[in-house]
């Protein structure tokens, strides 16, 4: 005889439950059944009430929907640790990858060459979060054009519009640039337009590094409000930001242009990383022209003369404004003459080698196959404090590393995004209410990526679902010393399967590779 199922698979009890849409926390209990929430109560835990295969009790906790990460670079990490943890235990139920232009895929060769073949490798590692992908503008650049400098041809912008629709049609969530990244800052405004275009035609979201984060920031917003105008699309803004002393404050005008943009009928949004530093690649720091052809023709140009000079002519006027050599950190790069230099900067080895910084930029890149990582201390406290009060600014982490630990000084932000805004920004200084901050973690990246069944605990909602101590939840992660998880997140489930329970991982990944309905 089978025995009977119990009616429910995991009631959480005695909680506080804080439903992502900006609503007061209010006393409930939940049920979940076959992956959804199934009900939601003030008295289902009550004694002879409904039964479950599983109990959590949630008493002095705050129970929230899994937080969406928008802006993620894990799909080139993911298959090296899909337990995800450095995620669970932040309470990350979903991550939006393919972000700044950077897609493992659309492909000319290789295993993950479209996104079916991506997904499929994925899913064949069983994550532990779900993957809701974008599609490159830098991948599609490289796999019609490889790595030249110059405007696409007809035919070729013609090719990347019909890669980027063969994507969305095998349920991408939406196009992606990194103007500030090669290839893609090779294109010109009219090729982002095209390709923007194209995304709208299919209803997906446009999410673009723009160009210039500095000096030109205001210039760069305009032109990405631009693009938006003129294709149609719905626009989010990556990480916005103000780098370097002199830029301080701009993040103001930023927003006036979002809100004015907004007013005019246009769909946009922003997103920040609640931290100080950035990090990216030590190549962003060079001209445009260095990068053509890609890593080999750029180390043939550090090893000549002529183009070195060029070079440092061109990075030396950013030397002290956008570029702070002492807050330039080395967080990670490939065995080499400077390989014990990670977490030192590059006024530590500027000093230490008795020459320029912007000579030891070029010196670090030579001597590392043009493989290095910076986290670069350049922004203002108050302006990420003003991107994150805006109503249309969600929280995404920017980061790539799932799990601890590892070699190099990392940015803490992979450990620690979700958990510092929290516990900073929401509980010690009062930057936004706890109810507002689930808001930017849950249903505003939700709403913005199409997930429209996720980012909210209603019923009929997939149950991702975090339950964390509301007084505990921090980051622990820093600069100096980045390898730590965060605190504070008690249980996480994913599609209802408990991936985290009591603080420990259970051993399930029940993520996936999530497609959007076409």
């Amino acid at each position: 005889m089978t025995p009977e199922r119990a009616p429910y698979d995991v009631l959480i009890v005695g909680g506080t439950l804080i439903d992502g849409t900006g609503a007061p926390p209010r006393r409930a209990d939940l049920a979940v059944k076959d992956g959804r929430v199934a009900a939601i109560a003030s008295d289902l835990g009550v004694s002879g009430g409904p039964v479950a295969d599983l109990v959590i009790d949630a008493s002095g906790l705050a129970v929230a929907p899994g937080f969406v990460d928008l802006h993620s670079h894990a799909d080139f990490s993911v298959l090296d640790a899909p337990d995800a943890e450095g995620c669970l235990r932040q309470g990350v139920t979903t991550l939006v990858t393919g972000n700044c232009g950077l897609s493992p895929f659309p492909a000319e060769h290789g295993p993950l060459r479209d996104l079916d073949r991506f997904a499929a490798a994925v899913d064949a590692a069983r994550p532990a979060v779900n993957l809701a992908p974008l599609v490159g503008h830098g991948a599609l650049r490289a796999a019609v054009m490889g790595q030249e400098r110059r405007p696409a041809e007809p035919a070729e912008l013609d090719r990347m519009r019909e890669l980027l629709a063969e994507a969305a049609g095998q349920g991408a969530f939406g196009l992606s640039t990194g103007l500030i990244y090669a290839p893609g800052s090779f294109a010109g405004t009219g090729e982002v337009v095209a390709l923007a275009a194209e995304a709208a035609r299919h209803g997906l979201l446009y999410a673009t590094h723009m160009r210039d984060e500095g000096d030109r920031l205001v210039e760069a917003v305009e032109e990405a409000l631009g693009t938006a105008r003129a294709s149609g699309v719905r626009l989010q803004i990556s990480h916005l930001k103000a780098m370097g002393p002199a830029n301080h404050g701009k993040v103001a005008e930023a927003l006036a242009m979002i809100d004015a943009a907004v007013a005019e009928g246009a769909d946009v949004a922003c997103d920040v990383y609640p931290y100080t530093a950035s990090s990216t690649t030590l190549t962003s720091r060079l001209p445009g022209w260095a990068l053509e052809g890609g890593t080999p023709a750029l180390l043939e140009r550090l090893a000549d003369p002529e183009a070195r000079e060029r070079m440092l002519a061109e990075l030396r006027p950013a030397v002290g404004r956008t570029f702070l050599p002492e807050g330039v950190v080395i967080a990670s790069l490939p065995p080499g003459p400077y390989a014990d230099r990670a977490g030192d900067s590059i006024a530590d080895l500027a000093r230490d080698g008795g020459v320029e910084p912007a000579v030891v930029v070029l010196d670090v890149l030579a001597a590392h196959q043009a493989q290095v990582m910076i986290v670069n201390h350049a922004m203002a406290e108050r302006d990420v404090d003003a991107v994150l009060r805006h109503p249309s600014t969600a929280l995404a982490s920017d980061g790539w590393v799932l799990r601890a630990p590892g070699d190099g000084h990392p940015h803490p932000r992979n450990f620690g995004t979700f958990a510092r805004a929290l516990g900073h920004y929401a509980r010690e200084r009062a930057v936004v209410p706890q109810a507002e901050a689930i808001r930017k973690m849950t249903s505003l990246p939700a709403s913005r990526a199409g997930l429209t069944d996720r980012g909210t605990v209603a019923a009929g909602q997939i149950a991702d679902l975090a339950v964390f101590d509301p007084a505990a939840v921090a980051d622990l992660a820093t600069y100096a010393d980045p390898w730590r998880y965060a605190e504070g997140m008690r249980h996480v489930l994913v599609s209802g399967v408990p991936a985290l329970q009591d603080g420990r991982l259970t051993g399930a990944r029940p993520g996936r590779t999530l497609r959007r309905a076409s």
